[in-house]
């Protein structure tokens, strides 16, 4: 059960503070109970119909007629409303409302007008990104529980593998070739599987070895496959204490190849990157890299 403030509210919904305590005062369209210290606390209950009370009202509604709605009339609404696929804000409430709801349906509806309207690549930095941050903000606030953190997961990653698989192909002996991978235990796909249809995308061959892997197999998959460049996402694992002996594990099994790092355990400052290894800091500096080298020759690009 969720516990907000209404500092948290604002932050997730994008309602200036003091306009929530109006709709709250005038409206009622919320119900805080107050701590022994008479501070205003929200639940998660609050926080849905304050998503779609936003929605409806970026789209023209005045809110004292949406005010008025019941909790399925609401819902309703907001599905009839979301046609303007370039108000990326409105979009992203209204897929964390459907989310909080588990309503598949509405989810599948919003990512696939995106993706039709926008493209696939610009969906996922314009809405999904932005869409599994806020989740992050509402999983640390105990708001997102498993169930519905794998319902978005899920249905992002089945929506990633379509695109994908509705690339034409790429012949390997004519294209720079990349290893694509996930530290062993490592479940944390979605990254990784944008990478994967970024640099075919761009005509770039790719041999995709998806989450859990052990590193040792690499020596033998590059001695085969012949890769240009490795690259790995870090997100939970390995331990945090043993990302170093990882990097450097990776880089004594294969010295020649160019190993790209990215995700938040890529990021200690601490890190020491061994040679011919590069840290990608945002997944956009991925895909200027990537389309760079799609233009260049197989020799390394160091970002």
């Amino acid at each position: 059960m969720g516990q907000f403030s209404i500092s948290d509210l604002e932050q997730l919904s994008g309602i200036k503070a003091h306009t929530i305590r109006m709709w709250e005062q005038r409206y009622g369209i919320l119900q805080p109970v107050r701590t022994a210290t008479n501070i205003r606390t929200y639940c998660d209950e609050d926080l849905r119909r304050l998503l779609n009370v936003a929605t409806l009202c970026s789209r023209g509604h005045r809110i004292s007629r949406v005010a008025q709605l019941k909790p399925e009339e609401l819902s309703q609404a907001v599905i009839s409303c979301c046609d303007d696929v370039h108000d990326y804000c409105q979009q992203v409430n209204s897929l964390l409302a459907a989310m909080l709801e588990m309503d598949e349906r509405r989810l599948c509806c919003l990512l696939d007008t995106a993706i039709k309207e926008l493209g696939f690549e610009e969906a996922v930095l314009q809405v999904a990104y932005p869409f599994l941050q806020r989740i992050g903000v509402l999983w640390q606030a105990g708001s997102v529980n498993p169930a519905q953190e794998h319902l978005v997961a899920n249905l992002l990653r089945q929506k990633m593998i379509v695109a994908i698989d509705g690339l034409p192909p790429v012949q390997p002996a004519q294209a720079r070739r990349w290893v694509l991978f996930l530290p062993e235990g490592e479940m944390h796909e979605l990254a990784l599987l944008f990478m994967n249809y970024s640099l075919r995308l761009r005509g770039q061959h790719v041999l995709y070895l998806g989450q859990n892997l052990p590193v040792g197999e690499l020596k033998a998959v590059c001695e085969t496959y012949q890769p240009h460049a490795l690259c790995t996402v870090m997100t939970a694992l390995p331990e945090r204490d043993r990302v170093q002996e990882f990097v450097e594990q990776i880089h004594s099994l294969c010295p020649e190849i160019m190993l790209y790092l990215y995700g938040p355990l890529a990021q200690q400052e601490s890190l020491r990157l061994p040679p011919n290894t590069v840290r990608v800091r945002l997944i956009t500096d991925f895909l200027a890299l990537a389309g760079r080298l799609c233009t260049c020759p197989a020799e390394p690009v160091v970002a």
